[in-house]
């Protein structure tokens, strides 16, 4: 359920006033330049979804044919599609065992002389091992797209998600912490991509570098698409932006007051934060024991009045790729059919009071307490 500020109406209000529309006006730099302090990023552009932000990454990465990407299973199509669409064959990498974030140690066996980058996904904002990977990258020449759709506001040793790989593509889609209806953001770590993704976002054009006053015509120099989003939808993730920390507190309290209530149940884990990263407050999550207990449990809370929810199917199993050739040492990801099968989220968003959520663990405890 998608939280409203109030300061929404005040600034769409100001831009139907101004007459400014399209997109790239002062609400779209004031948003960018938010993002640019708060992620620490060189460059951040706004995109119409982190679809688009991924899509923007697969472009300046240069993915082409027979390129092959390392993806985890266990996540959002977008994360293999950007690639995909570029023509890139995915390899997929297994979770973790405590956690869907990729494991990292299953990594470098699969990296080949056609591999050309690495997607990390930071599932539910907490954040993957980035040394690691990053360490991986540097050996093989590789480029690391973080996929951080729900990661605004999270860290890896102090460093904000986000900032740590080459690229990054984060999502403002409604179900997110912050967010405009559908929204992204492209974050650039790396100089050498600053120039080209203006050129990308639009339209393949020059026209950033001419309203900037850096040349006296702009044209077709690039491949692109209409990436940016219009100005009123930055006008309305503007005014969510003034109570950031406002919503990210609330949603802090939410999940650790479902982790202190829910935390010693026997037979199921609840979400583990490493020591290496902190908790945004995206999702609570529940591992069941079996894909038949979820679908107990969420059929038990739907009778109590609660939705909770599954999440991902393994990518790897998709019918899409039952028509694309899959490497012998990639068809076996158990940890991320583990996930698959038996991930559950409980609701979690801003306007959830203390009484439902304590409503929500009983019933959670009771169903535990019925099928011990």
């Amino acid at each position: 359920m998608p939280h409203l500020t109030g300061y929404e109406i005040k600034f769409l209000n100001q831009c139907l006033r101004l007459g400014k529309l399209s997109g790239n006006g002062d609400f779209t730099k004031k948003c960018e330049q938010f993002f640019e302090k708060k992620i620490g990023a060189l460059k951040c552009l706004l995109t119409t979804s982190c679809t688009d932000a991924l899509e923007m990454c697969a472009i300046l990465a240069d993915i082409k044919p027979d390129d092959e990407v390392i993806v985890p299973s266990y996540t959002f199509v977008s994360s293999a599609l950007a690639f995909v669409r570029q023509g890139a064959t995915i390899i997929y990498a297994d979770s973790m065992k405590n956690s869907p974030d990729i494991d990292v140690d299953k990594i470098e066996p699969i990296i080949t002389p056609k591999t050309k980058a690495i997607v990390v996904v930071h599932y539910g904002g907490i954040a993957c091992d980035m040394d690691k990977i990053m360490a991986l990258a540097d050996k093989y020449h590789l480029i690391v797209i973080e996929d951080a759709a729900q990661s605004i506001d999270s860290f890896y040793k102090g460093r904000p998600l986000g900032s740590i790989g080459h690229l990054a593509a984060f999502s403002f889609h409604e179900t997110k912490n912050i967010q405009c209806g559908e929204g992204g953001l492209l974050a650039i770590n790396d100089k050498r991509f600053i120039k080209r993704s203006e050129i990308i976002w639009e339209k393949g054009t020059n026209r950033a570098e001419f309203f900037r006053g850096e040349i006296n015509k702009y044209g077709w120099v690039d491949t692109g698409s209409s990436f940016l989003p219009t100005e009123y939808v930055a006008a309305f993730l503007w005014g969510q932006l003034q109570c950031f920390d406002q919503i990210q507190s609330r949603r802090k309290d939410i999940w650790n007051r479902y982790y202190d209530g829910l935390k010693d149940i026997r037979n199921i884990e609840v979400a583990q934060i490493p020591d290496y990263a902190t908790n945004n407050a995206h999702l609570f999550y529940l591992i069941c024991a079996s894909l038949d207990k979820r679908t107990q449990l969420i059929s038990f809370l739907k009778e109590k009045g609660i939705t909770a929810n599954f999440h991902y199917l393994s990518l790897h199993k998709s019918d899409y790729m039952k028509f694309k050739e899959i490497k012998e040492e990639t068809r076996e990801l158990p940890m991320a059919d583990k996930y698959t099968s038996c991930l559950v989220r409980l609701p979690l968003y801003y306007d959830l009071n203390n009484e439902k959520i304590d409503y929500i663990i009983s019933q959670v405890k009771a169903f535990y307490s019925e099928h011990k």
